[in-house]
């Protein structure tokens, strides 16, 4: 199997339970890596995930009780600035914690998928693998 690296960390938003839900994009590759407002300073929301062909897995991640600040939402950087490792692509937001946790969950750009699953599982959090089928339909990956 070829080695995946995280390249945009997507928020899809939050259920009707308040539940967040996050796409973790993965590609083959970390050269040339792009998307439409990439280059906006600071991001304050205008950037898109990255362009399709780069995108070579998804996963979901349905998080109950933890919330990231995210790079293309960020109010001083650009996301050129998480490719370039000066800020993350994501971070835990700890604005109502009352304790500082132990370990503070974050993410870079070209992350190995390996080590952003161990990251998420010592947080007993799990991505979700969809593949999508010709018809743009999603199967569960087995």
């Amino acid at each position: 199997m070829e080695e995946l690296y995280l390249i945009y960390i997507h928020v899809i938003g939050s259920d009707r339970k308040g539940v967040s839900l996050y796409e973790f994009i993965f590609s083959n590759t970390k050269e040339d890596i792009d998307g439409d407002g990439w280059d906006s300073i600071p991001a304050a929301g205008n950037p898109s995930p990255p362009f399709e062909e780069l995108v070579k897995m998804v996963g979901t991640l349905v998080s109950p009780d933890k919330q990231f600040n995210v790079i293309q939402d960020n109010d001083s950087f650009s996301v050129w600035d998480a490719v370039d490792g000066v800020i993350g692509l994501a971070w835990e937001n700890m604005d109502s914690y009352e304790v500082y946790p132990e370990s503070r969950l974050h993410f870079h750009f070209g992350e190995e998928i390996k080590n952003v699953e161990s990251k998420l599982y010592e947080h007993d959090l799990i991505l979700d693998y969809k593949k999508e089928l010709s018809n743009g339909q999603k199967e569960e990956d087995k």
